[in-house]
């Protein structure tokens, strides 16, 4: 079992289009790959856009990664790395 955390720090959080980035990139690894916003759970599947957009993560909450396959240590790796590039999104400037 591989297992990281990763703080938001994008404007929005966990919402809508940081959701399905976040399901794509899990579903391109075969482990099993699921997020909580609290490392006793409850334990999302990554894997499911509708479950993780239920999770609601506001910007600075910590997300907790955790993987079991062949790849899992890849998977968390690569969903550290997103949340890290804040989703690749381009924020509004605070000076707009």
């Amino acid at each position: 079992m591989a297992t990281g955390e990763a703080l938001l720090t994008n404007a929005v959080g966990l919402h809508a289009r940081p959701s399905v980035k976040l399901t794509q990139l899990a579903k391109s690894f075969s482990s099993t790959v699921e997020i909580a916003v609290s490392s006793e759970g409850p334990w999302v599947d990554a894997k499911s856009p509708v479950k993780i957009m239920r999770v609601k993560a506001p910007k600075g909450t910590l997300l907790h990664i955790r993987a079991e396959g062949g790849d899992g240590e890849a998977a968390v790796a690569a969903l550290i790395d997103l949340v890290h590039r804040k989703f690749d999104e381009v924020e509004e400037s605070a000076h707009g």
